[in-house]
Parts: C-alpha cells; sequence; structure tokens
C-alpha cells in the first residue's frame, strides 16, 4: 500500500515560484511512473507531468518550459519545481502513480497564484 504526502503548496505572484514535494511510504515508490496531478475549482483532474523510475520524463503543453518534475529514490520523494507561474496554475496539486492508484490519493497542496 502506497501513501502519499503533498506538501509546498502557498500563495504566489505571477512569475513566481515554488517547489512541491511529495514523500512517499513503502518500497514500491521506486518502481512507479509517478505523476503530478492538479485540479482546478470546476474542472476534472489533469495530469501536468509524470517520471518513470528511470528519470525520464514528459510534460503536459500547459507546463513545459516552466515545470520540472524530479524524484529522489532513496528518498521515497518526488519534486515539481514551478517556475513562471500563472494565475491558470491556480488549483490542488496531487501526486500519485500514473495511471493512478485509486486508493492512494492524498489532501493535495493548494497553490494560488494571484498578484
Amino acid at each position: 500500500q502506497v501513501q502519499l504526502v503533498e506538501s509546498g503548496g502557498g500563495l504566489v505572484q505571477p512569475g513566481g515560484s515554488l517547489r512541491l514535494s511529495c514523500a512517499a511510504s513503502g518500497s514500491v515508490f521506486r518502481a512507479l511512473v509517478m505523476g503530478w496531478y492538479r485540479q482546478a475549482p470546476g474542472k476534472q483532474r489533469e495530469l501536468v507531468a509524470h517520471i518513470r523510475s528511470s528519470g525520464s520524463t514528459n510534460y503536459a503543453d500547459s507546463v513545459k518550459g516552466r515545470f520540472t518534475i524530479s524524484r529522489d529514490n532513496a528518498k521515497n520523494t518526488m519534486y515539481l519545481q514551478m517556475n513562471s507561474l500563472k494565475p491558470e496554475d491556480t488549483a490542488v496539486y496531487y501526486c500519485n502513480s500514473a495511471p493512478a492508484i485509486p486508493s492512494a490519493w492524498g489532501q493535495g497542496t493548494q497553490v494560488t497564484v494571484s498578484s
């Protein structure tokens, strides 16, 4: 069973940066493709980036060039560095495997981009 805890969200001005962290329990983390998802008010949850155990990555077009996903398998931790943030990045951000494990969703961390 995988348990996931997200942290690092907050309020930031447009153009600013934040770094999100995802702490995972369980050794299975190292074998999983892991992803960052977000859900804005009134919208469906979407996958914005994912990373394989090898370190190869993929990004949604909306965040490509601005967000960087990384992982530290020794620490069972994944990160999302978010730069050049825009108001449309405002959402609750979650981590999970890709595809997601339904029982593993955490509380998420709120990111608000506003002046």
